[in-house]
């Protein structure tokens, strides 16, 4: 007869085997770790599937020396610097534009891929504008070695959004957003509690320019006071009185779904609201739609969740879906004067898959494709 242990690896073989896992799997660089964005995407990590060898931590000068804890472990931040890419096969940056315009070629030619989240890269043709959901396969041709996040505001769409046009071909995209204060970072979440302390419990907003006295000096990041109030801007002023936000939404739709020539027209509004954006959808297609039809392609759609019975009182809202994964849907609607039109309401967590999930997704498709 044969031992019951016969055939089992022993203890040392199945340690072995484990470095030897380790070993094969790609390593990671988080560039930024110590940011909003970057906290978010060390939980995501943890989280999901165990694909990275080392993770290495990396951040501004001033915060080398850190610790933070990823994959239940104590890690320690490094300095960015051109040997902190030494033996990286991917690099996830979340920093600002002028940061990543520097550093990603650096990483790029230490031998990374970059997967990165500021603007400095998404409109360059050379470069993909990935969403995992709605065109993976773009992220294989990368000639530059990067491969671009969207915007929070347009991820917080699109994957619905790419859903509904894959089954009825998108023609038309009118846009109103709702956009939470964590979208211009932490300066913008400080300033709304310290213009909440200052209005909470009073009989403020009820006559003109009583808030902005109120709040003096502490508009932060804001042209207007964001407590009590909606500011109709979000971003830099651009050419015809167009922000940056709203170009963004409109020229990465059209990078994403490829197609260059889609009219996409976006309002877009900063709200008291934490974390989460929310945008009111116009969108008109080439086919006849149904709320039916629509429901149905929603419900099915990886990375979507379908939240809509105005009769029970059921829709999204970003209180309620803040700190959660997937893009919400609800109010759907048929247009009353156009067949082919559609009206519904999204929320989508501005720092998880507007931005972090989305590049973590983007990782987990080239820890495949480069797993040694």
């Amino acid at each position: 007869m044969i031992p019951a242990e016969a055939g089992r690896p022993s203890l040392a073989d199945t340690a072995g085997a484990d470095a030897r896992t380790a070993r094969n799997k790609p390593h990671l660089a988080v560039v930024g770790a110590t940011g909003a964005v970057g906290s978010v995407l060390l939980g995501i990590l943890s989280e999901r599937a165990d694909v990275w060898g080392e993770i290495r931590l990396i951040a501004s000068a001033r915060s080398a020396g850190r610790k933070l804890t990823v994959r239940g472990e104590e890690v320690e931040v490094v300095a960015l610097g051109e040997d902190a890419f030494d033996g990286i096969d991917v690099a996830m940056f979340d920093v600002p534009d002028e940061v990543a315009a520097q550093w990603v070629p650096v990483a790029v030619s230490k031998g990374a891929v970059v997967v990165d989240n500021s603007g400095a890269f998404r409109m360059d043709p050379d470069v993909p504008l990935v969403v995992p959901e709605v065109n993976a396969h773009t992220a294989r041709v990368r000639p530059r070695g990067i491969i671009a996040n969207p915007n929070c505001t347009t991820l917080s769409m699109i994957v619905a959004l790419g859903a509904l046009h894959a089954e009825y071909g998108l023609s038309e995209l009118i846009v109103s957003s709702y956009q939470a204060v964590s979208g211009v970072g932490k300066a913008g979440v400080d300033t709304l509690r310290a213009q909440l302390s200052a209005v909470c419990g009073t009989e403020l907003g009820a006559k003109p320019g009583d808030v902005r006295r109120a709040v003096g000096d502490t508009l932060g990041p804001f042209p207007a006071p964001i407590a009590l109030n909606v500011v109709p801007w979000a971003g830099t002023l651009q050419e015809d009185g167009w922000s940056s936000e709203e170009l963004k939404v409109r020229n990465e739709t059209r990078k994403i779904l490829g197609m260059p020539e889609l009219p996409v027209t976006a309002t877009c509004v900063r709200v008291p609201v934490l974390t989460t954006h929310s945008l009111a959808v116009h969108a008109r297609f080439e086919n006849e739609v149904t709320v039916a039809g629509a429901h149905e392609i929603l419900a099915a759609a990886p990375g979507v969740v379908l939240c809509d019975d105005p009769a029970e009182e059921e829709y999204p809202t970003p209180s309620d879906v803040v700190g959660t994964d997937p893009t919400w849907v609800g109010r759907v609607r048929r247009s009353l004067d156009d067949p082919r039109a559609l009206e519904l309401f999204v929320c989508g967590d501005n720092l998880r898959k507007g931005a972090a999930l989305n590049a973590a997704q983007i990782g987990e498709l080239l820890a495949g494709e480069l797993r040694k």
